[in-house]
């Protein structure tokens, strides 16, 4: 992936992620039942994403993420 789409990747993640987070805060409503979505593992996925973005991201700019070959 180049540039562009990782960093527009790591957009949508983090927007997704606050969504997420927020739809988990919101208080129970007893009338409407129990909830049928799972928000906050939804959140937790897209924090895992948002993280591989931004190291990939780092990687792109030209910072050295992984371990050094030793010789």
């Amino acid at each position: 992936m180049d540039l562009p789409v990782t960093a527009a990747a790591a957009i949508l993640f983090l927007i997704l992620a606050v969504l997420f987070g927020w739809l988990g805060a919101r208080p129970i409503n007893i009338l409407k039942g129990p909830r049928l979505i799972p928000w906050r593992p939804m959140m937790m996925i897209c924090v895992v994403g948002l993280m591989l973005m931004l190291v990939h991201l780092v990687n792109l700019l030209g910072v050295q993420t992984g371990n050094q070959t030793r010789y």
